[in-house]
C-alpha cells in the first residue's frame, strides 16, 4: 500500500485524481472511478446543472461519502469568471477546495499564468484551498506556492493530447522549487506515462481524457491505478544509475577457474 499524503490538512491514500468529463455515459464513468481507486474526483462547475435539482445531474452519479469532490473552473478565460465559478462551487456545497484554471489560449488551452496567480491570491484570502493548473515553469510554481496555493498542478503536455511527459527536466525543477505537493495534470495518455510521472517524484497525477476516451475506460482506469502505485514505489525504492556500458549481473570477481 502507498503511504498516505496530504494536501494542506486533507489526507489521502490514492495518488490518482480522476476527472468526470467525456465519458460515454454515467454508468461507465462510475465504473471507471471505482476501478481507478481514486479518492478525489474533479467536477467542472460550469458543466453541472445547479439550477434544477429535479433534473439528472452529474453529481447524482458520484458517491459523496466515498469521493472528495474537487470543483474546477474549466472553461474560464479570465480572472473574473474563474473567481465567480469557484465561489459558486462553494456556495452550492461542492467544496472549498478548487482546481483553479484560468485559460489563456483556446487552441492550446495553456494557462494564463498571470491571471492564475492573481486569482490564486484572491481565493486564498477568501479561505479556499487552491490547487492551480499551471504550466511547467518552476518560477511560476514558486510564486503560486508563495501566494498560498495548496499544491501546484503543472501540465506534462497539452490538455487531452495524450503526449505523455514531455518536460521531465522542468518537472524536476518544480519539485526542487516548492515545498508543497506537485500533481502532474494534463497530457497523460497511457499507464506508462503515469508511471513515469510518479517515478519523477511527483505526489500525484490527475487525468481525465486518458481514461474517459480509451477504448475501454474501465480497464484503462485499472491500468492507471496500478501504474501510479508502481511508479511511486519505484521512486521510493530508488532506481539504479544509468551507465554507458554493460555491468554484469554476476561479477567475475570470486569465480574460481580450474
Amino acid at each position: 500500500m502507498l503511504n498516505k499524503w496530504k494536501i494542506k490538512d486533507r489526507e489521502f491514500e490514492s495518488r490518482l485524481l480522476v476527472g468526470t468529463g467525456k465519458y460515454e455515459n454515467f454508468e461507465i464513468m462510475k465504473s471507471a472511478l471505482d476501478a481507478s481507486g481514486c479518492e478525489i474526483v474533479t467536477v467542472a462547475v460550469r458543466r453541472v446543472n445547479l439550477d434544477d435539482r429535479l433534473k439528472e445531474s452529474l453529481l447524482d452519479h458520484i458517491d459523496r461519502k466515498r469521493y472528495t469532490i474537487l470543483p474546477n473552473t474549466a472553461g474560464c478565460y479570465n480572472v473574473e469568471d474563474a473567481l465567480r465559478t469557484a465561489r459558486l462551487g462553494r456556495e452550492v456545497g461542492l467544496s472549498d477546495m478548487v482546481k483553479l484554471e484560468v485559460i489563456g489560449d483556446p487552441k492550446t488551452l495553456m494557462p494564463d499564468t498571470l491571471g492564475l496567480l492573481q486569482a490564486t491570491k484572491i481565493l486564498v484570502k477568501e479561505g479556499f484551498l487552491v490547487m492551480p493548473y499551471t504550466n511547467d515553469d518552476p518560477v511560476m510554481a514558486k510564486r503560486l506556492a508563495d501566494a498560498g496555493a495548496a499544491c501546484v498542478m503543472p501540465l506534462a503536455s497539452p490538455i487531452g493530447s495524450g503526449q505523455g511527459i514531455l518536460n521531465r527536466v522542468n518537472i524536476g525543477f518544480i519539485l526542487d522549487a516548492v515545498d508543497i505537493p506537485v500533481i502532474v495534470d494534463a497530457g497523460v495518455g497511457t499507464a506508462s506515462d503515469a508511471a513515469i510521472a510518479m517515478e519523477l517524484g511527483v505526489d500525484g497525477v490527475l487525468m481525465n481524457t486518458g481514461i474517459a476516451c480509451a477504448k475501454d475506460p474501465i480497464k484503462m482506469a485499472s491500468a492507471m491505478r496500478g501504474a501510479v502505485i508502481a511508479g511511486r514505489f519505484a521512486f521510493e525504492a530508488g532506481r539504479i544509475p544509468k551507465k554507458a556500458y554493460a555491468s554484469a549481473s554476476s561479477p567475475a570477481e570470486g569465480i574460481i577457474n580450474e
